[in-house]
């Protein structure tokens, strides 16, 4: 908005012409919804409370968290506000990019908003069926990829790998279920990282700015060219997507730091890790995301591996899945765990971004 309504009276006030700049508005962008989630947050949190909107609490896990029964959940409504209202303000409206974007991150977030609700109003933590939970997520991911894939964006069936300047392969109409299946796999991934104060924000922080950086890159010809980088014509865009998601984190993180006061949800996980897996998929990250959100593999490997096993031997591999609660469970404090996740997160990001020059 501010893009559209400012820059073309740049002829009479020349410093209109800083709204030009993608570094100007992902900062602002930031800014403005780190400050309304400070401005909102205890607002909505007081809400949520009297509306009896609190978390069910899982019996079987740390007996450390059933003191956490009936925290004010769905705060991710807040963090989904709050950057709607910056790209609103601060987006380049016309981008067809960004518009996708967001209707991922709406429609992930209505699934996760209905989860939410069945669990707040049936008072357990199951929710939503998991057929069909899964079966929006599929529709929606299936949407996104079919779009993509029939827009006729060059290059975007090519599947890149990290060390690999050149595209690996061309996979064509297969690049169909791949898609759907990365969208689906990583917003699940990110719903099973949620599960302590602060865990899931504090990654996810990390994620976003990782993914500006490599938005911004991805959108400059001069600097994705030096890389060795595919260049991808109004990616940069997605930048400003990307700092409005860091300072919706941060701002919430304010509220879930421990103990928290309140929780994010389905509703802000599933629209985050959605989201996540779309920015990579247009900006031809796909391999990539997985060494970035290197943490989210590991939670939701953990409960896959859980499963299996469960089910082939009638045993368990870890005390408790996802792996963040069977750290718990073998004796780490829940901010310690917390801390040594998000430095494990970091290091994630720190070797995704390495591999632009490695190749």
């Amino acid at each position: 908005m501010f893009l559209e309504f400012f820059y073309p009276l740049v002829k009479y006030f020349t410093p209109f012409n800083v709204f030009l700049y993608l570094t100007f508005r992902s900062a602002y962008a930031a800014l403005t919804t780190l400050f309304l989630c400070f401005m909102f947050g205890q607002k909505v949190i007081d809400a949520l409370r009297r509306l009896k909107i609190g978390q069910a609490v899982r019996e079987d896990g740390p007996a450390t968290h059933l003191k956490k029964d009936g925290t004010p959940t769905m705060g991710g409504t807040l963090i989904i506000c709050s950057v709607l209202v910056s790209m609103l303000l601060w987006q380049d409206l016309h981008s067809r990019m960004v518009w996708l974007t967001l209707g991922a991150f709406l429609a992930f977030g209505f699934i996760g908003f209905i989860d939410d609700y069945l669990k707040v109003t049936k008072h357990n933590s199951g929710g939503l069926p998991a057929r069909a939970k899964l079966a929006g997520q599929f529709a929606v991911a299936t949407g996104i990829v079919l779009f993509l894939y029939f827009s006729g964006v060059e290059g975007i069936t090519s599947l890149y790998i990290p060390f690999f300047k050149n595209p690996v392969v061309d996979m064509g109409v297969l690049w169909i279920p791949f898609g759907i299946l990365l969208i689906v796999g990583e917003s699940n991934a990110v719903n099973f990282s949620d599960g302590l104060d602060g865990l899931l924000a504090g990654l996810l922080i990390l994620v976003f700015i990782t993914l500006a950086i490599l938005t911004y890159l991805s959108g400059r010809a001069d600097y994705s060219s030096y890389l060795g980088i595919p260049y991808i014509a109004g990616a940069g865009e997605l930048t400003v997507f990307c700092f409005a998601a860091v300072g919706a984190c941060i701002g919430f993180l304010w509220f879930n730091a421990h103990p928290a006061e309140v929780f994010m949800g389905d509703v802000g996980s599933l629209s985050l890790g959605g989201v996540v897996a779309v920015i990579s998929l247009l900006i031809k990250k796909e391999i990539l995301i997985l060494i970035i959100g290197g943490v989210f593999v590991l939670e939701i490997a953990s409960v896959i591996l859980q499963v299996l096993s469960f089910k082939l031997r009638g045993k368990r591999i870890f005390k408790m899945a996802p792996l963040h609660h069977h750290f718990e469970l073998s004796g780490w404090a829940e901010t310690q765990t917390v801390i040594r996740f998000w430095i494990l997160g970091g290091l994630f990001a720190i070797i995704a971004l390495s591999t632009l020059k490695i190749q």
